[in-house]
């Protein structure tokens, strides 16, 4: 018998949650350009298609960067025609497909495909930001003003991600007034949502429901955040569980918990969307999410990458060792 069929999780709600959350599934893109090897396109594109089948309505499906920096993703003008299917026509909702745009060539690039979602990845401390993107923090930024007004005027929604919230390798402890005033920047060039990145997977529930509280202080609503949870050090449900409780309604995770981060030693990777669908099926939270399909999809892409899946529900349901 498998632990879905002995009636576990059993559902016992706690209460001043959200009735619904909104998993934005980051496996395709941020799970996979963490690969050594390169995936071929059709297994991404099969990837995909099994996830949305599973019941995720947001699936990050790639990014538009240079292949100089991301060559895992070198595809995605190649990728993207494979799924694009998935996102409805004629007005019918479907599957939401984001895509991350570093400038405005990759929006061209990006808009030219037909891509209605898209995301630029901005950094809440100087270091991280010179890193990744060869800019200050300022800099950076006005890079992405033209970027976002632009998809904004072509109706596109445009998420900005927000890197190292709450620790950084270099840097260490980040101020809170810091990421308020990054988180304040997008929001006020027209991002339509924020994901709060702890990139090094640093935090703890007190220091998410401060940084939570600020935001709300300094006019940066509930309803625009999303949080991305790293698990190196095994906070990132109790992370989420803070963020529920303060009424955040979409988390991001990846699919068997493919991802990682190269600047923290040791570091576990991106949150398992396993294991946040088996603590919100306990907790009576509607995902929308099949979780036997979903695992299923984590144990095919496992196999696909000659690896098990570092989820440990996918390891419980599936029998991995």
């Amino acid at each position: 018998m498998s632990t879905p069929e002995l009636g576990l999780p059993m559902v016992v709600p706690a209460q001043d949650l959200p009735a619904r959350v909104r998993i934005h599934e980051v496996g395709a893109r941020d799970g996979l350009q963490n690969e050594k090897a390169t995936v071929p396109t059709e297994v991404k594109a099969e990837f995909i298609r099994r996830l949305a089948d599973a019941g995720l309505t947001t699936i990050e499906a790639t990014s538009f960067v240079h292949p100089k920096w991301v060559p895992q993703l070198a595809d995605s003008e190649q990728l993207f025609p494979l799924v694009s299917d998935l996102g409805g026509t004629g007005g019918v909702p479907g599957v939401r497909l984001p895509v991350l745009v570093p400038n405005e060539r990759g929006l061209d690039r990006a808009l030219a495909l037909g891509a209605r979602h898209v995301a630029v990845f901005a950094s809440a401390t100087e270091s991280f930001a010179k890193a990744n993107l060869n800019r200050t923090v300022d800099e950076s930024l006005a890079m992405f003003e033209p970027v976002v007004s632009r998809a904004r005027a072509e109706r596109a929604h445009v998420r900005g991600y927000v890197s190292m919230c709450f620790g950084d390798p270099w840097e260490g402890a980040v101020p809170i007034h810091q990421v308020v005033r990054v988180c304040r920047a997008l929001l006020d060039m027209g991002c339509d949502e924020l994901s709060l990145g702890d990139t090094i997977g640093v935090a703890t529930p007190g220091h998410v429901q401060n940084l939570l509280a600020e935001l709300n202080e300094e006019g940066v609503p509930t309803s625009a955040l999303g949080v991305h949870f790293h698990d190196t050090y095994g906070q990132a449900l109790a992370n989420t569980l803070a963020s529920l409780q303060h009424g955040v309604t979409t988390v991001d995770a990846s699919a068997g918990g493919l991802g990682g981060c190269p600047y923290a030693k040791s570091a576990t990777g991106n949150l398992a969307t396993e294991d946040l669908v088996w603590m919100l099926q306990g907790l009576g939270v509607d995902t929308g999410v099949d979780l036997g399909r979903l695992t299923a999809t984590s144990v095919w892409m496992a196999g696909q990458l000659g690896r098990p899946s570092p989820s440990r529900t996918v390891k419980a349901l599936s029998h991995q060792e």
